[in-house]
């Protein structure tokens, strides 16, 4: 990872990461993390359990993380149950 993030910015991440529809694209176009970067992040944030749950989740068939895997009609970046964000922070509602 190159930069420095703020606990917001790394609990966004985490959320992203955590979200089934939120592909890593869209991880690396906010935050400039490649998908490494991101399991280095996980692995680094979350109890060792639940890095293994997110991994057997991200690797699953179930999952759209990558763009190989997602269908042609998924085409947003961004959860229905996703807060809005303006530059990168939460917006507030």
């Amino acid at each position: 990872m190159k930069t420095m993030f703020t606990t917001e910015d790394i609990d966004r991440v985490i959320q992203m990461a955590w979200e089934d529809k939120t592909p890593f694209t869209a991880i690396k176009h906010q935050f400039g993390l490649s998908e490494s970067d991101v399991k280095k992040l996980m692995k680094k944030e979350l109890r060792y359990k639940s890095y293994v749950l997110w991994r057997k989740r991200v690797n699953s068939g179930k999952s759209s993380k990558h763009e190989m895997k997602r269908s042609s009609d998924m085409n947003k970046f961004k959860s229905n149950h996703q807060r809005l964000i303006t530059l990168n922070k939460i917006s507030k509602r």
